[in-house]
C-alpha cells in the first residue's frame, strides 16, 4: 500500500477510473482477509487502488481474525471477501472489471434495499 501511494499512479486501467469518477454516489469497499490466505493481498491491493484513483471510494484492508465481530457479521466462509458498502459482498479475488460492477452496483443501489 505505501509503494503504491508513493508512487502517485492507481495503475488502473482509463475506463477504469473514468467509470469511478462518474459513479452516483460515494462507496466505501472492505475486504476481509486472513494472514495465510494467498489471494487476499491481492485483492486488497485492487481496493486500495480504486481509493486512490477516484475520491468517492473509501477502502479498508481488514485482517478479520483479529476483528471476529466483523467475521461473525459478514458470514466469512472464505477470504478474501469483499464487501461494497453493506449490499453488495462477494468471495474471491476477482479481475478491476469485476470489482468495478460490484462498486457501480452499490454506488447506484446505496442506500436501497437490495
Amino acid at each position: 500500500a505505501i509503494r503504491l501511494v508513493s508512487s502517485g499512479e492507481s495503475g488502473l486501467q482509463e475506463e477504469t477510473k473514468a467509470a469511478l469518477q462518474a459513479l452516483p454516489r460515494p462507496a466505501h469497499i472492505q475486504v476481509l482477509s486472513t494472514p495465510t490466505c494467498p489471494h487476499c493481498p491481492r485483492a486488497v491491493r485492487l481496493a486500495y487502488q480504486f481509493a486512490m484513483a477516484s475520491d468517492k471510494i473509501t477502502a479498508d484492508g481488514v485482517e478479520v481474525t483479529g476483528f471476529p465481530d466483523l467475521a461473525r457479521k459478514y458470514r466469512i466462509s472464505g477470504v478474501p471477501k469483499t464487501v461494497v458498502g453493506e449490499a453488495v459482498e462477494f468471495v474471491g479475488a476477482r479481475p478491476e472489471s469485476t470489482l468495478l460492477e460490484h462498486v457501480q452496483r452499490a454506488s447506484e443501489t446505496s442506500g436501497l434495499a437490495v
